[in-house]
């Protein structure tokens, strides 16, 4: 079985499964969800430490996520500032819901960026708003991966988009937690 730390193939695709694996468990919970944080173990020491977990994995699984508990408190940036994963932990995926704004927001957008209250009421009313729960990934090698699904309506499906730099500010959150 490859390893993360293997210089394969498989390991471009490593990192984006686990983030789409995650979106899709997230997922199945519906909207309206706090943000989830998940550790990355490797699956082989997962199973070798608790074999009762063995009918529940996929052994042939690289790397398994792990539901953690709640974040504590509002303010997601200084949840993350307090977190720092044992090295047991290769790497780790936070999944959160986000309001996505066209590009020609940004103007409006700037000029109260400042004050995050009327920051985030200007996205919550603004009429091209797009409800979406992003999930960032990341390894201990600075390897990143995130999903976007953008929430659908009435007249359009759901949308996936996927691009490891859709979150470059969270997913340098997270590799800091990863920090020795």
């Amino acid at each position: 079985m490859p390893s993360v730390d293997d210089a394969d193939e498989t390991r471009p695709t490593l990192l984006p499964a686990l983030a789409r694996e995650v979106e899709e468990f997230v997922s199945a919970a519906g909207w309206d969800q706090a943000p989830q944080l998940f550790a990355l173990v490797p699956t082989a020491e997962l199973i070798a430490q608790q074999p009762e977990l063995r009918e529940q994995l996929d052994p042939a699984a690289s790397l398994t996520p792990i539901a953690q508990e709640e974040l504590p408190g509002e303010d997601l940036g200084d949840a993350l500032a307090s977190i720092v994963w044992p090295d047991a932990v290769t790497g780790c995926a936070l999944a959160q819901e986000i309001v996505v704004l066209p590009p020609d927001a940004e103007a409006e957008i700037d000029s109260v960026a400042e004050d995050t209250t009327v920051l985030r009421r200007v996205a919550a009313e603004h009429p091209q708003r797009r409800e979406a729960r992003l999930v960032a990934a990341v390894l201990r090698d600075g390897t990143a991966a995130c999903v976007l699904r953008l929430r659908g309506d009435q007249d359009r499906p759901d949308e996936i988009v996927e691009h490891p730099e859709l979150a470059p500010n969270l997913t340098g959150a997270l590799l800091q937690t990863l920090r020795p």
